[in-house]
């Protein structure tokens, strides 16, 4: 690639809010799109199997979560030195990366998958299955684990592709796979009745639809050429990579002891009460997809300013870096005040895509959406707070963002109001992390505002 090419990429001359909307919107619709696999299965599953079978899925959402983790990590991290590099005017550097990012998906997804084949009874069983549901998991899980080296690709190369200055071709990646999956879920649940495994199944196929799509994608890049030398792995370069994705790797494999913690919590706590095991992780998990959904739209402006920031702070326009995050952080806030609003007051008409349960189901359900996601609209500030840091190459205050809500926060007040007050005294974590997390961000930022900024810090 031509230095002009990189003198004259629109990330560096735009307009802000412009080049925002051009990069964040098809990052909403993707980061939507993923979400939408787990829900849609939720949804059909429910509607076909029941309750027990949507609680199948919540226990192997750790696995998944353990594979998007090093996913992200791989393709956040080589995102940002892409854009690093391209910002600074090494195209060549960027292809090196990008280079070493595809060995590392392709050999990392492959080992995870025979690992978790080998093991996959014990870890269920690590992760909180009841002896309710240890059938149904056993049954999703022995098959949808056979696309998780396609599921790895699909969230690695998206964020590359984003990087590339193609947000849309990202977006219709996923977007191909998610129909293929909503399309063919009904087929196999309730025409050939093939219960959890048929929404296993559809997932892979989307999976692997999508994957097909990036890697025909990923031949044809805008801004420089990988080549067959590019992806020998160089240890600097892999390094480098790990390190600005370390961030992305922590917030989701955080998530991994979130679930494994509170399935077990609730289980022990749930065969305590009037719920029982079984009703607490079911309506739980559905209350996280969806909340995944929603919030999503804001964790896509987040990841979709990725780009912007690290190109801009790469070639020196600081200006336009702290212009970006006050943009994203006013529209991420307003969307998740929005999305507050709406599982505060009709939280019943969501419960209920998901299938006519109990009683018992349908209040403990409104309870999660009611308490657990009582300080959703505080998500945003961590997410775009962690991803300016990622994205100027400062791993170190992004990852220990990445902690707080999670590690420090979330699990802690899970345990103690468990034991404090049972299964319903876990809900009160959910606004615990994320209020305080969100406050946390903000005021380390502000303390690093200026210096991070600085000419000399900066180049560095």
């Amino acid at each position: 690639m031509s230095t002009e090419a990189v003198a004259i990429n629109p990330l560096g001359t735009e307009r802000v809010g412009k080049l925002m909307v051009r990069y964040a919107v098809p990052s909403i619709i993707s980061i939507v799109i993923n979400s939408l696999y787990n829900m849609v299965d939720q949804i059909f599953i429910g509607q076909g199997v029941g309750y027990l079978g949507n609680a199948a899925t919540n226990i192997i959402l750790p696995l998944a979560s353990i594979l998007l983790a090093l996913g992200m990590m791989i393709g956040d991290g080589a995102a940002s030195y892409m854009s690093l590099s391209l910002g600074k005017k090494r195209a060549e550097d960027a292809a090196q990366g990008v280079g070493n990012a595809v060995t590392l998906t392709v050999g990392i997804s492959v080992f995870l998958l025979v690992i978790f084949e080998l093991f996959l009874e014990p870890l269920c069983h690590l992760f909180g299955a009841t002896e309710g549901n240890l059938p149904y998991v056993l049954e999703y899980g022995s098959v949808i684990l056979l696309g998780f080296p396609f599921a790895m690709i699909d969230g690695a190369f998206g964020s590359v592709i984003r990087a590339d200055g193609r947000p849309k071709v990202s977006m219709v990646g996923l977007l191909i796979g998610c129909i293929a999956n909503i399309i063919l879920d009904p087929i196999f649940i309730f025409v050939f009745h093939w219960g959890v495994k048929g929404a296993a199944w559809a997932t892979i196929i989307g999976q692997i639809l999508n994957a097909v799509y990036f890697v025909v994608c990923m031949l044809r890049f805008k801004t420089i050429e990988v080549r067959k030398q590019h992806m020998i792995p160089k240890w600097s370069v892999v390094k480098r990579i790990l390190t600005l994705g370390t961030s992305s790797f922590i917030s989701q494999a955080a998530a991994v002891f979130v679930i494994a913690v509170m399935n077990n919590s609730l289980a022990k706590y749930g065969a305590l009460s009037k719920y029982g095991a079984d009703i607490p992780q079911a309506a739980l998990g559905i209350t996280m997809k969806v909340s995944q959904l929603i919030t999503g739209i804001a964790l896509g402006i987040a990841t979709g300013v990725q780009p912007i920031f690290g190109f801009n702070y790469g070639s020196g326009r600081y200006d336009r870096v702290k212009k970006t995050y006050k943009l994203a952080l006013t529209s991420c806030t307003l969307i998740l005040v929005a999305a507050f609003f709406i599982f505060q007051f009709c939280p019943e008409y969501i419960i209920n895509l998901f299938g006519q349960e109990l009683d018992l189901y349908m209040e403990f359900a409104v309870k999660c959406f009611r308490v657990y996601l009582l300080a959703c609209f505080m998500i945003g500030a961590g997410a775009v707070t962690g991803i300016l840091f990622q994205a100027i190459g400062k791993p170190v205050p992004a990852a220990l963002l990445s902690l707080s809500r999670q590690i420090i926060f979330l699990i802690p007040a899970m345990l103690f109001f468990g034991r404090l007050w049972g299964v319903e005294g876990i809900l009160w974590a959910g606004p615990v992390g994320d209020g305080a997390s969100g406050v946390i961000s903000l005021i380390t930022l502000g303390a690093f505002w200026e210096k991070i900024f600085s000419k000399e810090v900066a180049e560095k």
